[in-house]
């Protein structure tokens, strides 16, 4: 047996306190025996901190100092309370409380509530949005499903952190917060659902947890009452709590010190929830006589995956940098963790499937291989590449990418198109398969700009944005497609990948993986704007992306592949870099090494195939902006070549004039205008003011397809010859189309 797992699934009950003990590790066997005081475990991934707060309780029970009716145990899912509870369970210690922050609080509001206020307790609401909805729309605001989403979102965040409505627009501000629309207008929902709420004798979950909290703040006799009950804490994940779960614990334990908390600050993934590790930062400053237990013995990954860990937080800044453990593997060595770099995202996709095929062909189970991403719109391609190859798989934290709800609802519309697009006015400026689909997916929101910040609404845009894709790298496939050979190739897909699956592997993004763990763990899509992800700006939520993906480095026992790919699509242009966190990490990738090309092999590197042609393609260095020579990673800072903040020598008179030598070609080829350049394209053009074509083809968004077609008319344009004949004859032609509708 050792000391992170027992050497069955039914062990025998320890038949006396001290065998307990039995097979802890020095620092398991500190936190075990330190059953007085204050108590702080600084736990790293695979240390066996679940297995060291068990071993805590069961040897106080079997001891006779704790009483097992005098314990609560607090975690933050029902499965990792449910987990607790077996283990003390076999420990004979079965009597201890182990429950969720919610499921607590709630069973002392049931009991006290009578007494406190009179009456019964009043409904608990399963599901908030129906009535979120509700106050919406007597607010006069109209919300898509998604926005409901992380409005909903927005509510559960506010009451967490003990903010108010009115409160709500300058609480976003300060915590630097983007809000998914006007704050005004959620700080004016919230108050209109708390009303309805209040109307309707109803309370939602968050509810359960301030009501405890002003119950246990009002009736003093009620407090010492739970007091006189509970008389031992211990948290578990206390990097995650909350400011108001953190006030509930406070309460609970009133002037008493006896608590033990067990977190990891370099695994704060879920700020965005409410999650601050500050609590955990700051016990030892609340609890001066705090003793603090720090387990860095990994028994789950082999050396080389730890030392990859440890490397990526090496890096890191910030408090909770400050505090990393230093992680020592306690297993025999394994491989190396693999890198593959590849041509694009299919040939990712297929390499990464190709791996996971020979892994299980060599005796690892489908079910100890995992293939974790960043957002959840990633998967398709996976999903795809799996099936192609014969492996099964499931998903976890989220539907299959062809049952989500935005997809089936494009789905419908794209065979709705198929059938009727002859009198659909929606495709009369399309010009071929892609845009087609953009047009019809445009009136279900899809723009194409992402919308700022995270949440649902992102999630519903990184959907359609997939089948945009998808249809562009279709129409290269097959040039003479139409929109019903599209709609038959997604039938396609999406039936051969519907069938069931008893055991398979894992797909699932990264925040999903949280608490799991593989024999096997391929990172994928580990490029700039997806990791870290591109709305991740400030310095906190940089280094909270670094520690999403230490936490998915983390996951993997034995095998370690990380990947990305250098472009989107077969044949497109490789303007993409590997993670700004691999640097240093990977081999090739110190200040003096330049971009590995696909197809070469050395090291521990695996290099991927893709597109013919793949390695006759210009190597490029990261975008740097002209003014202040700073690393360029946002899409639109990227074409402009400089950041946002720095200074801008746009020719306003020449950004005009291409402007409308845009709208002209637009109303000529019947396309939107930003078929033919996007607004910072054209800005770029302005401030760069090219005299060449070459100097042209430089600028991000002027591929050759465009510089073939547009390129002298742009040229004319800086160089300030005057085109009026070409803009007139678009105009008429714009008058021409008018006046026939």
């Amino acid at each position: 047996m050792t000391a992170a797992t027992d050497s069955s699934l039914f062990p025998q009950v320890p038949d006396s306190a001290d065998a307990v003990l039995d097979g802890l590790d020095p620092e398991q066997r500190e936190v075990a025996t330190a059953l007085h005081g204050p108590v702080c475990v600084l736990a790293g991934a695979g240390t066996g901190k679940t297995r060291a707060i068990t071993h805590r309780i069961a040897y106080g029970v079997r001891a006779g100092i704790l009483q097992p009716s005098s314990v609560l145990a607090v975690t933050f899912t029902a499965r990792a309370a449910g987990e607790m509870r077996g283990r003390l369970r076999q420990l004979g210690a079965g009597g201890v409380q182990a429950r969720t922050f919610h499921s607590a609080a709630l069973r002392q509001l049931q009991f006290f509530w009578p007494k406190a206020v009179g009456g019964e307790v009043p409904r608990l609401l399963e599901r908030k949005i129906q009535l979120v909805a509700e106050a919406a729309a007597r607010c006069r605001i109209r919300l898509d499903r998604n926005e409901l989403r992380d409005v909903t979102g927005e509510i559960e965040w506010s009451k967490v952190t003990q903010t108010v409505p009115a409160d709500y627009p300058a609480a976003v501000v300060k915590a630097g917060r983007e809000a998914p629309r006007d704050a005004a207008e959620i700080g004016q929902i919230y108050g209109t659902y708390e009303q309805l709420k209040r109307d309707r004798g109803a309370i939602d979950f968050e509810d359960v947890l301030l009501l405890t909290v002003g119950v246990l703040q009002d009736r003093h006799d009620i407090a010492e009452q739970v007091r006189s009950q509970y008389q031992h804490f211990v948290v578990d994940e206390y990097q995650d709590v909350s400011p108001l779960q953190q006030r509930l614990l406070d309460l609970w334990l009133g002037d008493r010190d006896s608590l033990c908390v067990v977190g990891d600050a370099s695994q704060t993934i879920y700020s965005f929830t409410g999650a601050t590790p500050e609590h955990l930062l700051n016990f030892r400053t609340r609890h001066p006589h705090a003793t603090v237990v720090k387990l860095v013995r990994d028994y789950r990954s082999t050396p080389q995956v730890v030392h990859l860990a440890n490397g990526l937080l090496s890096q890191a800044k910030g408090r909770a940098a400050e505090h990393r453990l230093e992680l020592v593997s306690q297993r025999e060595a394994g491989p190396e963790p693999a890198f593959a770099e590849y041509a694009d995202e299919p040939a990712e996709a297929e390499g990464t499937a190709r791996r996971v095929r020979d892994l299980i062909a060599s005796g690892v189970p489908a079910s100890e291989i995992a293939v974790l991403f960043r957002i959840n719109a990633q998967s398709e391609v996976y999903e795809q590449a799996l099936a192609d190859v014969g492996v099964p798989y499931q998903l976890r934290g989220a539907e299959r990418f062809f049952e989500r709800p935005e997809v089936r609802e494009a789905g419908v519309k794209l065979r709705g198109a198929a059938r009727f697009g002859a009198n659909d006015a929606l495709l009369d400026d399309a010009v071929d398969l892609p845009s087609e689909v953009r047009a019809v997916l445009s009136d279900m929101g899809w723009t194409g700009v992402p919308p700022a910040g995270s949440g649902a609404v992102r999630d519903r845009w990184e959907s359609l944005a997939a089948l945009v894709r998808l249809a562009e790298d279709f129409a290269k496939a097959r040039p003479e497609a139409t929109l019903a050979d599209l709609v038959a190739e997604l039938d396609e897909r999406a039936n051969a990948q519907h069938a069931p699956t008893v055991e398979g592997v894992t797909l699932a993004s990264l925040h999903a993986a949280k608490g799991l763990e593989w024999d096997a763990v391929f990172l994928v899509g580990l490029t700039e704007g997806m990791m870290p992800i591109t709305y991740a700006r400030t310095d906190e939520q940089i280094e909270e992306e670094r520690r999403l993906l230490y936490v998915g480095v983390t996951r993997a026992r034995l095998h370690l592949g990380l990947s990305w790919s250098l472009a989107r699509s077969p044949g497109g242009r490789a303007s993409r870099r590997a993670s700004r966190f691999l640097n240093g990490l990977r081999p090739g990738s110190g200040a003096a090494a330049g971009r590995r090309t696909p197809g070469a092999v050395t090291g521990g590197v695996e290099r991927g195939g893709g597109a013919a042609g793949a390695g006759r393609r210009r190597s490029r260095g990261p975008a740097r902006c002209r003014v202040c020579n700073k690393t360029l990673t946002a899409a639109g800072e990227m074409k402009l070549m400089r950041c946002e903040d720095c200074p801008s020598e746009l020719d306003e008179a020449l950004y005009e004039r291409l402007r409308d030598w845009r709208a002209a070609q637009a109303d000529r080829s019947r396309q939107p205008a930003y078929c033919v350049f996007t607004d910072k394209t054209l800005m770029a053009i302005a401030e760069a003011v090219p005299g060449t074509e070459s100097e042209l083809a430089c600028i991000s968004g002027v591929g050759r397809r465009k510089l073939d077609r547009y390129g002298t008319d742009v040229l004319a344009l800086c160089a300030g010859e005057d085109l009026a004949g070409v803009l007139e004859e678009g105009s008429e032609g714009a008058a021409e189309n008018s006046s026939e509708k």
